[in-house]
């Protein structure tokens, strides 16, 4: 699955098995139902999916530096 944005695609893989920081995080109720749906769409789990979303942010947001601007 692709999901675009402005100039950049979000395609999901199915890598990333191996993560081992456990952490706790809290999601809005329609963040939470869209991930779930695009996990369960897509064959892969909730953990998979947010650990790619997150790598896809960080990967592309703005430096800091053109930020201030």
């Amino acid at each position: 699955m692709y999901i675009t944005g402005d100039d950049t695609m979000f395609e999901i893989e199915k890598k990333y098995k191996s993560a081992n920081v456990s952490r706790t995080i809290r999601f809005t109720e329609d963040i939470f139902e869209r991930l779930n749906k695009t996990a369960y769409e897509n064959g892969i789990s909730f953990n998979l999916l947010v650990l790619q979303c997150c790598r896809y942010a960080l990967d592309n947001m703005a430096p800091a530096d053109e930020k201030n601007q």
